[in-house]
């Protein structure tokens, strides 16, 4: 029996099973949430689903209609017709011919989803270990749950927080919402500076495609090349090209005064062996545990820092702080800002 032991296509079937296991049981969008979903979510859960979509197409100035709104959300259309007729019942929605609008009432409920929902997202980032990628459909599956004195008791655990952690306002109890400042990155000319102060989360696909580059919040950015096929910036030492519908998603806060961003400072994670440097600080990107955790191992303001040890496989490597040498993974270590001797 031995003598017929593939191992490689053991392997290969290994492989298949965990990735047919991920693709049913992965978190909110795999086939067993889906089919949970649909036939076991409540009408509260469908109202609120659709509140938030029509909130999100208002604010982006777009028009939505039955048709698009059934395509976007993932229940049984025919449960969505009918909690469109419960909704315009009670007076949360209304239609202008065949295009959907909230009313003042449905604006508000929707407001206090959102709110539930960015507080998570805040949450996820401070409190917790998970992901930045995971934040979003984690807190898809939260903002149904908690209830409205649920949502004050998080705010105030969190400091009442005026932004999630992409840099979309967080509404506060009252409906009101923070201004946030800049404007898209395609709209800045070439040679403009400025800081990253928002990164919009839908579409999944082109904020997948954001944290590949692995771009951070409140990143001083400098814009190198601008037009109809691409975008060009650079930022803590690195060099970015993005698609203009991918930096459509950035937004970005132009810093009128001159501002030198110079060319020695950049992400530990660039550091080459027998270089050494000053830390500078932690990028915001660096949340709760994790930035406090960097902040005990040594990796503060003025320290000096240098590679100690160079993993052969990649990552992590070990970096000398303060006499003791600390070994971190490059996403780890891009989250650090160096100045370069």
């Amino acid at each position: 029996m031995m003598n017929n032991y593939n191992p490689i296509a053991a392997l290969a079937i290994f492989f298949i099973i965990v990735g047919l296991i991920y693709v049913f049981f992965r978190p909110v969008k795999g086939w067993f949430w889906l089919l949970q979903k649909n036939f076991k979510s409540n009408e509260k859960v469908i109202i609120e689903d659709v509140l938030k979509q029509l909130y999100h197409f208002e604010n982006s100035d777009n028009k939505v209609d039955m048709k698009t709104l059934v395509q976007v959300l993932d229940f049984n259309n025919s449960r969505i017709v009918e909690a469109i007729k419960k909704m315009t019942i009670n007076d949360l929605i209304y239609f202008e011919s065949d295009i959907l609008k909230l009313t003042e009432k449905g604006r508000d409920y929707a407001l206090r989803i959102v709110r539930v929902h960015r507080l998570w997202e805040r949450y996820l980032a401070d409190k917790t270990g998970f992901n930045k990628n995971e934040w979003h459909d984690r807190a898809e599956l939260m903002e149904h749950k908690l209830s409205h004195d649920d949502a004050e008791a998080l705010s105030a655990q969190l400091g009442n927080p005026k932004f999630d952690p992409h840099g979309d306002p967080i509404p506060t109890r009252t409906g009101k919402i923070a201004q946030v400042n800049g404007v898209e990155l395609p709209r800045l000319p070439v040679g403009a500076v400025g800081k990253i102060t928002h990164i919009e989360d839908e579409p999944d696909i082109i904020y997948k495609q954001i944290l590949a580059e692995n771009i951070h919040m409140g990143s001083l950015l400098k814009v190198i090349e601008n037009n109809s096929t691409r975008i060009v910036f650079r930022s803590e030492g690195e060099e970015f090209k993005l698609a203009p519908i991918v930096a459509a998603n950035l937004t970005v806060a132009v810093i009128e005064k001159e501002v030198v961003i110079e060319d020695n400072i950049a992400r530990l994670s660039s550091l080459e062996e027998h270089e050494t440097a000053k830390i500078i600080g932690i990028s915001r990107e660096s949340r709760g545990e994790s930035r406090r955790r960097l902040l005990d191992l040594g990796f503060v303001k003025g320290a000096s820092v240098s590679i100690d040890l160079v993993n052969p496989l990649g990552q992590p490597n070990a970096y000398l702080i303060k006499g003791t040498s600390i070994a971190l993974r490059n996403d780890q270590a891009a989250k650090i800002l160096i100045k370069k001797d």
